[in-house]
């Protein structure tokens, strides 16, 4: 196995921070309200409609597209694009960066995603149904639109950065993947600024709500607040929802000289693959993800303070996870378990970094934010240290293990130290 350094014990040009958080969420448009609903039990799934599909639930999003973007922009880009250039604002005017004095051809972007084109395609279609299938009225905006680095370039154009920028497919693991790319382009030095997180906007296609349903992984409850309920028994499925959060990445070299608000150190990492089938998860390799992130963190399993669940509130994969986190945690009552997609039900590629975002703010407040709608807790989902529908005050709080997984088989895993 490769070795890899202590964190404290590289230079400050090879140690990566946090510096600045954007985001956009069912239940909140800063890093704030997001927070304050996390700790309040309030939930952002509602009531939704969908063409072809019908009535369903859904995470919504209601932020001011108009904010950082013109009229004209918005139109002929896409929602995930919208996401980004109000997510990577937010991020920048948060991290009090002198972006006017910033060497743009010095800033990458990594935005991952799970799924990108598929709501333009859709929409397409939709309006040349009502033209006889006449292409001629395909729009001239669709190719720009549908390529895979849409939702980075997008940000980039918006703020007019010349450095690198890519979007990065992870499936649901995407969001950590978008940071974990920054960091290692920090390391490269082929950036000095990166702009790193992950976006969605899956709400907006309906073959998404058709495929889970298909598979009988769509939740449904007659309270749609109630509907995402990861680890209880009755829980039936996936709440889909759309989101965004990008970070503003420094290393700490940087950080420090500009005397930045430091969130966090992004201490360990792992991706991996399960390799065993297209939905089902492993828990073998989700237990391995965990441990190599824990390995290049340098620390235990009994350092972790939170353990940020990505359970989706399907069956199957809860239950795995719960394996999964059983092998690396045992029977531990120091390391809480929470979930945010409880809140805001799954927000696709966004998740991994918005989930994220929800536990950084208890490096201050010391405080767990539950997992909600945990009535009747699954014996497969028992953890010792599962924080249920109520907020939990502890001592100390130094590190966040964050899990992200998706189809496919891709794990990904992050460790944030408090500074």
């Amino acid at each position: 196995m490769i070795s890899y350094p202590k964190p404290d014990e590289l230079p400050d040009s090879q140690r990566v921070v946090i510096t600045g958080i954007g985001l956009t969420s069912p239940n909140g448009n800063t890093l704030g309200e997001f927070r304050e609903s996390l700790l309040n039990g309030k939930s952002g799934v509602e009531d939704y409609e969908i063409r072809y599909f019908g009535k369903t639930i859904a995470g919504v999003c209601d932020f001011d597209v108009r904010k950082y973007q013109t009229r004209k922009d918005a139109r002929r880009g896409t929602r995930a694009g919208s996401v980004g250039c109000y997510c990577v604002h937010e991020a920048i005017n948060d991290s009090g960066i002198d972006w006017e004095n910033t060497d743009r051809s010095r800033v990458g972007v990594y935005v991952g995603v799970t799924e990108h084109g598929n709501v333009e395609t859709e929409s397409e279609i939709h309006e040349i149904r009502g033209f006889d299938y006449d292409v001629k009225v395909w729009s001239h905006h669709h190719n720009p639109r549908t390529v895979a680095n849409n939702p980075a370039g997008e940000v980039a154009l918006n703020l007019g950065i010349t450095g690198p920028h890519y979007t990065i497919g992870a499936a649901c693991a995407a969001g950590n993947a978008g940071l974990i790319q920054g960091l290692q382009m920090l390391r490269l030095n082929e950036c000095d600024l990166a702009i790193a997180g992950g976006v969605s906007e899956s709400i907006h296609t309906f073959g998404i709500f058709a495929g889970f349903a298909s598979q009988g992984a769509l939740a449904t409850h007659d309270d749609p607040t109630k509907a995402s309920r990861p680890f209880d028994k009755n829980r039936n499925g996936i709440v889909v929802s759309e989101g965004g959060c990008l970070y503003t990445l420094e290393r700490l070299s940087d950080a420090k000289a500009r005397s930045a608000k430091i969130y966090g150190e992004i201490v360990g990492y792992a991706i991996n693959t399960d390799a065993t089938d297209f939905v089902l998860p492993n828990p073998e390799r989700q237990s391995q993800c965990m441990n190599m992130a824990l390995s290049r963190a340098h620390i235990n399993a009994e350092d972790v303070d939170i353990v940020s669940t990505h359970a989706t509130g399907t069956g199957m994969g809860d239950a795995l996870e719960c394996d999964a986190v059983r092998r690396v945690f045992g029977a531990s009552e120091k390391t809480y378990v929470n979930n945010a997609k409880s809140f805001i039900g799954h927000t696709m590629g966004a998740a991994g970094a918005l989930e994220l975002a929800g536990n950084l703010v208890a490096f201050e407040d010391r405080v767990v934010h539950p997992t909600i709608n945990v009535d009747d807790l699954d014996p497969e989902c028992e953890l010792p240290g599962l924080v249920k529908n109520e907020p939990r005050e502890i001592e100390k709080i130094d590190y966040i293990l964050n899990n992200s997984f998706g189809m496919l088989g891709i794990n990904s895993a992050t460790v944030i130290k408090r500074m």
